[in-house]
């Protein structure tokens, strides 16, 4: 019996100190994190082309909220959760920047894609999958939400709905 109260009364006193000791400190900066695909760490930047030529790089976006969501035409849940992005990114206008990465295909097919849907967002192309890569995708869609700051705040892995959407940018408004 002793030991068993022994082994507690240790378990007790151990525990949280070793929880107080690890813990981050209290002046730790997101900034001072290398980036990486993880909540609580800066977006790891990229820069991608879109449909039309254009230049789309995640660090010039800076100082507004951004929702990054990694597609593909032929993936159906994608398909499935694209008209409430489109209507968040009307919706959020001024407030919020979309970007869609569309994954390993060419320009002709998103924008023959994305034409008939009337998709005004900014997509652009991930065509060697490269930045999907550093972003550890292994499903699609994934949704990251990041916050002006540059500072992932939430990720979704799997379709979105509208009000799963609307909660992932809550955390990213000021």
């Amino acid at each position: 019996m002793n030991r068993w109260y022994l082994f507690f009364v240790t378990l007790l006193i151990a525990g949280p100190l070793w929880l107080w000791t690890s813990r981050l400190p209290v002046v730790a900066n997101p900034g001072d994190l290398t980036p990486e695909p993880a909540i609580g760490r800066i977006a790891p930047d990229f820069t991608l082309k879109t449909p039309n030529g254009d230049t789309v790089r995640l660090a010039t976006l800076r100082g507004k909220p951004v929702v990054v969501n990694f597609w593909a035409t032929w993936c159906g849940p994608c398909q499935r959760e694209m008209p409430a992005l489109q209507s968040a990114s009307q919706h959020y206008a001024g407030q919020v920047t979309f970007v869609g990465v569309d994954q390993g295909e060419t320009p002709k097919e998103v924008t023959d894609y994305l034409q008939p849907l009337g998709v005004n967002f900014t997509i652009s192309l991930d065509s060697d999958t490269k930045v999907g890569d550093r972003y550890q995708i292994q499903g699609m869609p994934t949704t990251f939400f990041i916050d002006a700051n540059g500072v992932i705040r939430e990720m979704w892995i799997g379709e979105m709905n509208a009000v799963v959407l609307a909660e992932g940018i809550r955390k990213i408004l000021p």
